[in-house]
This record gives C-alpha cells, sequence and structure tokens, in this order.
C-alpha cells in the first residue's frame, strides 16, 4: 500500500537525501577574499552514501507486501544515515585542513542548512521503521484472533 504513513516518510527520507546531493553542505570564508564550498558532489564517497540512502529507501516502499525486508532494510538504512552524518563531518575536517594545508587562512567557516539535511533523513527512517514495525505488531495480533 503506497498510502500508508511510513511510505510518506520513506518518500521524505529519499527527497532530502536527493536535496544533500546539490545544496552546499559547508562555506568557508578565506583570507584572500573568496569562498570555498563542500557539498556532497566533492567527494565520491559522500555522494555515494547519499545515493545509497536514497535507493534504498526508494526500494523500501515498493516493498509493502514484505514487511519483515522492508523492515530490515529501513534499519540498515537508518545505519547508513549514521555513518554519513559521521563521514560528512570528517570530509568537511579534510577539506578544511586541505584549505589549511594550502596556505589559505579560513577567516570564517560555517555549516549551510543542507548540512542538517542527514538529521532529517535520520529522523524520517525511524519514523517509517517505527511505522512498519506496528504494522507487522498489528498483522501478528489479528493472525493470532482468526
Amino acid at each position: 500500500m503506497i498510502q500508508r504513513i511510513q511510505s510518506l516518510y520513506l518518500l521524505l527520507a529519499a527527497g532530502a537525501g536527493t536535496a544533500t546531493w546539490f545544496l552546499n553542505l559547508w562555506k568557508a570564508k578565506l583570507s584572500n577574499n573568496t569562498e570555498s564550498y563542500f557539498n556532497a558532489q566533492s567527494s565520491y564517497l559522500v555522494f555515494t552514501v547519499y545515493m545509497i540512502i536514497v535507493l534504498l529507501a526508494l526500494i523500501c516502499i515498493f516493498l509493502y507486501k514484505n514487511r519483515k525486508l522492508q523492515f530490515r532494510l529501513t534499519v540498515i538504512n537508518v545505519l547508513f544515515a549514521i555513518g554519513a552524518i559521521a563521514l560528512q563531518y570528517f570530509k568537511v575536517q579534510d577539506h578544511a585542513n586541505g584549505l589549511v594545508a594550502a596556505g589559505l587562512n579560513i577567516i570564517s567557516a560555517t555549516y549551510l542548512p543542507g548540512a542538517f539535511l542527514p538529521i532529517l533523513i535520520l529522523i524520517f527512517l525511524f519514523l517509517a521503521a517505527r511505522g512498519i514495525y506496528k504494522d507487522e505488531k498489528l498483522i501478528k495480533s489479528l493472525d493470532r484472533l482468526r
């Protein structure tokens, strides 16, 4: 059933993951009056992890007939989302260290709103997993009544 609430959560998680592909995540103002940006396309590994998250979320939407597999894949996707948050942080630090190693001084640096989308992805995936679990519990209770 596409109209279940967990399908909406999975679709929102996929949408937020897709948005991270295109939005800047971090901005640094450098001493030579230029700005340096970091986005998911700056790092092949970060881009690949977000692509996996989006694909798993989209696959899970259409696994509504197999709730156990849908739940397992959503939990795996939650782990990928946690890993993506950590990976994003470390890649931003590597980018900043690379700028400093190139002899550029960072005057100010800030995370942009796109950097907080992985947290939304994690929340949406958690809510989807909770909805799938509740559905499975409901079906098991109805099977006992038969």
